[in-house]
């Protein structure tokens, strides 16, 4: 979702080896200004970061946006603590929904700043298993050979 203009702050690449992406989408992130600062340095790990609803509210749990230097005593904040997700009361409900029904989960694959605002992208996810990541490999194997040998072809003709 992170458009070409957006400067992308993280990336959670391990979610797209761990999961199949079933559904992506856009939410703004609720923070105060020493993560901003952090978050524009680029002091953010996303790894094992997961999304959950509680009372009606999206809450992004897991992220480790490491405190900004220069921010002390009250200006500080807590680098692990919750951060609310900016979603549409209909969205929520009809995540919450899919996640308990079909057991996915809601997975960060990006967090990045778009029109100066701090924006995550979150991914409906269902995980792989090993079997899964060994097919997906070979998938992958496989069309990186056929671009190679289509390239072969192309620099023969020519």
């Amino acid at each position: 979702m992170a458009l070409i203009g957006d400067k992308v702050v993280a990336s959670n690449r391990k979610a797209r080896h761990d999961f199949f992406i079933l559904e992506t989408m856009e939410a703004g992130l609720v923070l105060v200004g020493s993560e901003v600062k952090s978050l524009r340095e680029g002091h953010v790990q996303l790894a094992d970061a997961y999304a959950r609803a509680s009372d009606g509210e999206m809450w992004l749990e897991g992220v480790h946006i490491a405190p900004y230097a220069n921010a002390r005593g009250f200006g500080a904040h807590d680098p692990d603590r919750p951060r609310k997700l900016l979603l549409h009361g209909d969205e929520i409900g009809r995540l919450r929904a899919r996640v308990a029904q079909e057991r996915l989960a809601l997975v960060p694959l990006a967090i990045y700043f778009k029109d100066g605002r701090a924006k995550v992208e979150l991914a409906l996810a269902r995980g792989r298993n090993k079997g899964d990541h060994r097919a997906a490999i070979a998938e992958r194997d496989a069309k990186r050979e056929a671009a190679r040998s289509l390239g072969r072809q192309r620099k023969g003709m020519e």
